[in-house]
């Protein structure tokens, strides 16, 4: 098991370094479609952004923050750093039939113990995913996309600690003014009969939730809520602001807040509610969830 974690380990510290290739002001991938005046995007623009922008960049938000539990009291236990990785790789330099593009997306997620003496990382969740991407206009101007994605979830452990599921998630995000942005996803699981039957009593069948930002993009805030399975009101919350702490960087000072269940794969049934802090390189247009 020892080797296992030491591998796993080896994994997280490689896509760190990727991700801080990607910690820069003039950011690659789908951010590219972004203007700084704020205009309204074009078809024609946004097509040939699309086409000639550089195959890798980022997918979610990537983040590194701190924090406590709120409600019980603060201990080592329930302190812990949370940070995530998230990019996409474009497979298609054209477009696939219906304006799609093909892209490879792979996020992970790690919830690590710093406060304890051995400073264990207690659970990392492993999400790789596959899927079509179609740009979506009204009269001439970008208003979102329309994701179709075929994704995988586990944590890689074996044994009585092993969590994984897999799913096919329909996702869109629509641009409703410069200021505001809704998103929505929904997916078909495929559950893993082991030791998580029953994930989706905790992690939910679909989500949706807004971001909205200042006229200058200094601000941004968002609240994400994902219904849990049964027809009782439900959810799992997520609330976050950020704060771009230099002009023209990519850099924000970022505060998330999670209540609910299914933070982390490993312990799904656990209910948490965690305010954290930190640092997150966001993409410029809108972000994943």
């Amino acid at each position: 098991m020892a080797r296992k974690y030491c591998t796993t380990h080896h994994l997280s510290a490689l896509l760190l370094l990727a991700f801080m290739s990607l910690v820069c002001p003039r950011e690659t991938g789908a951010q590219i479609l972004t203007t700084h005046d704020f205009e309204p995007l074009t078809t024609d623009s946004v097509l040939r952004d699309f086409s000639n922008q550089p195959y890798f960049g980022l997918y979610k938000d990537n983040y590194f923050i701190f924090g406590p539990s709120i409600g019980p009291k603060p201990t080592k236990m329930n302190t812990n750093i949370k940070f995530q990785i998230s990019i996409a790789q474009r497979l298609t330099r054209s477009t696939l039939p219906w304006g799609t593009y093909l892209y490879l997306f792979y996020s992970q997620k790690c919830f690590w113990n710093v406060l304890q003496e051995s400073m264990p990382m207690t659970d990392l969740n492993f999400n790789p995913g596959i899927g079509l991407t179609k740009p979506l206009f009204v009269k001439n101007r970008y208003i979102g996309k329309l994701s179709l994605i075929i994704e995988h979830e586990s944590n890689g452990r074996d044994g009585d600690e092993s969590r994984s599921w897999n799913k096919v998630s329909l996702a869109a995000n629509i641009i409703v003014t410069p200021n505001l942005m809704v998103h929505g996803k929904a997916w078909i699981p495929i559950v893993d009969s082991g030791n998580n039957r029953d994930l989706l009593k905790y992690t939910g069948l679909f989500q949706t939730g807004f971001q909205v930002m200042s006229n200058d993009r200094r601000f941004v805030g968002g609240v994400t809520v994902t219904k849990r399975q049964g027809w009782n009101l439900n959810m799992n919350t997520t609330v976050e602001f950020a704060w771009r702490i230099l002009r023209g960087d990519n850099q924000y000072f970022f505060v998330q807040y999670y209540n609910g269940y299914g933070e982390g794969l490993l312990d799904y049934k656990q209910f948490h509610s965690q305010l954290r802090a930190g640092i997150c390189i966001k993409p410029k247009l809108f972000s994943e969830y």
